[in-house]
Formats: structure tokens, sequence, C-alpha cells
């Protein structure tokens, strides 16, 4: 598999972690956004949201919970953060594993 986040989940390919347990592996964005900008994932390969299967849930419910424990770890769940997952290459989806990106430490535009 040519997946850079697989590769980072097996340690081929560094990075600089902030989380990780048996299902789910969170890293600081290399080409940040925000002052804050992390990557939750899981470690199970899942392309897109829509790949997404009851079997999952478990794990979707698990990366919502360490994005909130990583907010107040980072100091920015008391000012706000904004939680993103692009699906799909319209969204602007780059890498084909699922991921949510967790962006604060800033005054964030509205997307409205």
């Amino acid at each position: 598999m040519d997946c850079i986040f697989c590769k980072i989940i097996e340690g081929a390919i560094p990075s600089n972690k902030v989380f990780e347990n048996e299902r789910v592996l969170a890293f600081h964005d290399i080409q940040p956004q925000a002052p804050v900008h992390t990557l939750i994932i899981p470690k199970k390969h899942i392309p897109t949201m829509n790949d997404v299967t009851e079997e999952d849930d478990a794990v979707m419910a698990e990366l919502f919970a360490v994005a909130r424990q990583l907010a107040k770890e980072l100091g920015v769940a008391e000012s706000g953060y904004r939680l993103v997952n692009n699906c799909n290459g319209d969204s602007g989806q780059i890498v084909f594993h699922l991921h949510l990106h967790l962006l604060g430490g800033e005054k964030l535009k509205p997307l409205g």
C-alpha cells in the first residue's frame, strides 16, 4: 500500500506524535494551516468518510474523543477549535486515509 499515513503508522515515516493508542494516532501537520494543526487518524486504513461502515463506529467515536482530549492538552478547548474532514477530491482531500484536522490557536475565519 502506498498510503503515507499507513507508513507513518508503521513508523517508516517519522511524525511528531501527540497521541497514540492501539486504534488512533495523532500528529502535528507538516504544513500547518493554523498555529495548532493536528491530524487525527484511525490506524485502520479507511480511504474516505464514504468508506466508513458500522464496524468502524467505535473508532470513529474514539477519533472525536481524542480530538476533545487534544484540544484541552493543546490549549484550544476554551478559546475554540475546528474539526475538519475532507471527503474525496472536490473537498480537497489529498491523502486518502480518513483523518480529522484539529485547527486552532487563532481566530479562524468563518466557513460560511
